[in-house]
This record gives structure tokens, C-alpha cells and sequence, in this order.
């Protein structure tokens, strides 16, 4: 029997197709990789310890008041014929701000003075004329109670002494009559000059001269003749909405920020919270509040009517873990950035303080945020969730 060598055969695929394949997967691969999505590019803040206050602000903007401000007006109507300040300039309290038409008042007041002079000289002659009867009154009682004259003389003396006496009452009565004419006569004229009640700034001027002002009838509010505001000290009064104006109380620390110096904070102080609800059409139910700055000098400095907002701190906790308010989610959800896999990665905590700017993790709660972390806060980019790939932004400084 013969041996027989048995050869087993391998089957191979032939070389063509094996290049094929080797090449369709690469270029599956070079397709997968130029069509993946690019990591999405996010601004993160680094997770840290800090202040973190509870607080709130005003609903809609509030106003920088001065301490005085008056929209002054004649108290009669007339023509101007004197303007004596203008725009922009110091005054002092009783300085003459403008002058009404006034010949008339400044005759009759002249005409009550020199009355008064006359007066005043019928009540020195009628006096010294009293004076006198009043001694020939007491010689003629001494002489008849030495049988030297009649009883008619001395009765007829004693007389005359009286009515020389009344005679002058009479006449220092008409002068006083006439001293109080002349005030009479002096607050006319001072009705006809506008005066500055306080020290102050001249805010603005209505009418100019030869232009008629008039008193405003009541019930009826006409334009004023100036404005003068007292600018030696300022305050915020903001509107805050109902239910959180019952938190509030005088004396706490509050944060004022003027539109016009957004770069700037100044502290400040409640002061007063009105004893009433403001009730706006078509706006929230709000309670005035008013802030005044803690240093007068910084207030001194700023534009009345000024367009500001109060922060006022209704408590705050130091040295404690916070992360950015707006880096939060709904649920108190945040993404933070895994950098090693260049991942978005989301994480809950429980909120403790908050206000606008940062918010508080709860340590106690073991929270899955801890110092360190870098949380995103552009949310509102395109492709920040959770899953997604994403690198850190670099910020240009």
C-alpha cells in the first residue's frame, strides 16, 4: 500500500480584495474624521470661595433726588421785568431770583411811609400839647387847694389834661395804624420778588423778560418760574416690588450703580421705606425706597436726576464655596468642563445665598461641585450640554 501525502490546502483571499478592504476602511475613517463634529468652544469660570450675599433690587430704574429741590412760583401774577440769576448758578437763601412789574406796590408803599412820618409828627405835637395841660391841670389843683383859684378853673384844667392825653393815644394809635400799613404795603412789594428759599443751584429759568407768569389756581399745576435744587447732599429713592420690599428694613447696607457710571459702586443705606404701595397701571404693585450714600461727599459729585439702581443686602455669609449665578441651570443643574476628556459633564447641587452675580453650594449637602471646577457659563452657545464635547476657550486679555 502506498503512503499518501496528504497537503492541506489553505484557502487565501486574493490579494486585490484585501488592498480593497484595507483601503475602504481608512477612508471610512478619513470621512468619520473630517465630518465629526469640532469640540464646541466654552467660557468657563474656576469654582472658588468668596462672599456671597442674599438681596434685592428695584423693578424698574430709580432716580438720584437732591435733598431739596423746588419749583418755585410768584405767589401773584405780573410781568417779568428783572431776571437776576441764570442757569447753572449759586445762590443763597433770600438772594433775589426774579422781579414782577411793581411801580404801583413801590408807590404805595412809599405813600404808607411818609404817612407814617406824618403820623408820627401829629403824635409828638398832640403828646408834648398833652404834656403840657397836664402841668397847668396839676398847678391849678395846687392853687385851689390853697383857696388861689375856683373850682371851675381847676375843673376846666383837669379837663383839658384829659383830652390832651387821649388826644395823644389817639395819635401814637394812628402811627402804629400806619407802621402796619407800611408792612402791609412791603409784603406787596416783597410778593412781586421771587427769592431763593435755600442755598442752592439754578436748575433751569421759565420765563424771561417781559413774559407774564401766573399763581396756579388750585387744582391746577402751571409751569414754574425756576427750579432750584439744593445739591449739598443726594439719595436714591427706587421702586421695589411688593413682595420683597416686606424683607427690607431701615439701616441695611445697600449697593447703588448710576447708569452713568456703570465702572462705579458706592455704598449706601436705607434710609426710609414708604408707608405705601404704589399702584401703576399695567406695571407691578412697588414700595418706594430710598438709599442714602454712606459717604455725602461722593454724592456731591453726581447729577441730579441721574438714572440709578439699588442693591440692597438682606444678608451675607463669608468664606464660603460659590459659583457664578448665571452658570446655573434649571433644577440647580451646572455643566462643568472634564478638561482630560474635553467633555461637558453635568452635576446638581443645592443653592444656598443667592443673588444675581453668585450662589452659594451648600456644603452640608455634599454637593458634587467642589473648588476647582470649571463651570461653563456660556450657555446660550450652540451644543453646550451635557455629553458634548467642548474645549476651554481662550480668553484674549
Amino acid at each position: 500500500m502506498n503512503e499518501t501525502t496528504t497537503t492541506t490546502k489553505i484557502k487565501r483571499f486574493p490579494r486585490g480584495l484585501v488592498i480593497t478592504a484595507i483601503i475602504a476602511g481608512l477612508l471610512m475613517a478619513v470621512i468619520w474624521f473630517a465630518t465629526r463634529p469640532d469640540p464646541v468652544k466654552v467660557v468657563v469660570h474656576e469654582v472658588g470661595v468668596g462672599s456671597v450675599q442674599s438681596s434685592v433690587s428695584n423693578t424698574r430704574a430709580g432716580t438720584l433726588e437732591a435733598c431739596r429741590r423746588a419749583r418755585i412760583s410768584a405767589t401773584i401774577g405780573g410781568q417779568v421785568i428783572a431776571v437776576s440769576v441764570k442757569e447753572g448758578d449759586r445762590v443763597r437763601t433770600g438772594q433775589a431770583l426774579l422781579e414782577l412789574w411793581n411801580e404801583d406796590v413801590t408807590a404805595g408803599l412809599e405813600l404808607a411811609r411818609q404817612e407814617s412820618v406824618a403820623a408820627k409828627a401829629k403824635a409828638e405835637d398832640a403828646c408834648v400839647r398833652a404834656e403840657d395841660a397836664e402841668r397847668e391841670a396839676k398847678r391849678a389843683t395846687q392853687l385851689h387847694k390853697r383857696g388861689l383859684t375856683s373850682d371851675e378853673s381847676r375843673d376846666q384844667a383837669v379837663t383839658e389834661a384829659k383830652a390832651r392825653n387821649a388826644a395823644c393815644r389817639a395819635a401814637q394809635a394812628s402811627l402804629q395804624v400806619s407802621v402796619a400799613q407800611i408792612a402791609v404795603r412791603q409784603a406787596a412789594f416783597d410778593k412781586t420778588i421771587l427769592k431763593a428759599p435755600f442755598d442752592g443751584i439754578v436748575a433751569d429759568i421759565f420765563p424771561e423778560v417781559g413774559e407774564y407768569v401766573t399763581p396756579s389756581p388750585p387744582g391746577i399745576i402751571t409751569p414754574p418760574a425756576v427750579d432750584l435744587i439744593d445739591d449739598s447732599c443726594a439719595y436714591v429713592t427706587a421702586p421695589i416690588d411688593e413682595v420683597d420690599a416686606a424683607a427690607i428694613r431701615p439701616g441695611m447696607p445697600a449697593m447703588i450703580t448710576l447708569d452713568a457710571l456703570r465702572d462705579r459702586q458706592f455704598k449706601g443705606t436705607v434710609r426710609r421705606i414708604a408707608p405705601y404701595v404704589v399702584d401703576v397701571t399695567k406695571q407691578a404693585r412697588t414700595v418706594d425706597v430710598e438709599v442714602v450714600f454712606d459717604d455725602p461727599a461722593q454724592a456731591k459729585t453726581l447729577l441730579t436726576g441721574y438714572s440709578a439702581d439699588v442693591e440692597i443686602i438682606l444678608q451675607e455669609r463669608k468664606e464660603v464655596l460659590r459659583i457664578p449665578t448665571e452658570a446655573v441651570l434649571e433644577g440647580n443643574r451646572v455643566l462643568t468642563l472634564d478638561t482630560e476628556n474635553q467633555e461637558l459633564v453635568e452635576r446638581t447641587f443645592k443653592p444656598g445665598l443667592s443673588n444675581w452675580r453668585y450662589t452659594e453650594v451648600d456644603n452640608a449637602s455634599k454637593s458634587e461641585i467642589k473648588a476647582g471646577d470649571l463651570l461653563v457659563i456660556s450657555l446660550d452657545r450652540e451644543g453646550v450640554e451635557a455629553g458634548a464635547k467642548a474645549i476651554r476657550e481662550t480668553q484674549n486679555k
